[in-house]
């Protein structure tokens, strides 16, 4: 079954930090284009990081209001992408989920494209995963 698994969400305090990871199976994530998505309650779903496919030229993208504190990677030999994050805030509180889209057939050119289209169908989304930042 190909899918999209996260992993790593939870209940942190402001100030801490959490690593979401991303994990396929049935397919390997090096030629795909990851992003990483979030929804709060009553909000858009908005783009919070992407990274280009392993063959591409490693370019990353992160909105406004994470950079400086999150941080997108690969980690190959484990078929994931990681979002690391730190310094976390109550407005990071969110479902975050990721997305995978093989860019070289896709209409979606860039990273920075595929961020800010965060509702688009693209060709595998995770289920989700809570991040809960409360004191």
């Amino acid at each position: 079954q190909l899918q999209l698994v996260e992993s790593g969400g939870g209940l942190v305090q402001p100030g801490g930090s959490l690593r979401l990871s991303c994990a396929a199976s049935g397919f390997t994530l090096d030629y795909y284009a990851i992003g990483w998505f979030r929804q709060a309650p009553g909000k858009e779903r908005e783009g919070v990081s992407c990274i280009s496919s392993t063959d591409s030229d490693g370019s990353t993208y992160y909105a406004d209001s994470v950079k400086g504190r999150f941080t997108i990677s690969r980690d190959n030999a484990k078929n994931t992408v990681n979002l690391q994050m730190n310094s976390l805030k109550p407005e990071d509180t969110a479902v975050y989920y990721c997305a995978a889209e093989f860019l070289s057939a896709s209409p979606v050119t860039t990273v920075r494209a595929m961020c800010l289209m965060p509702t688009r169908a693209y060709d595998y989304w995770g289920q989700g995963t809570q991040v809960t930042v409360s004191s």
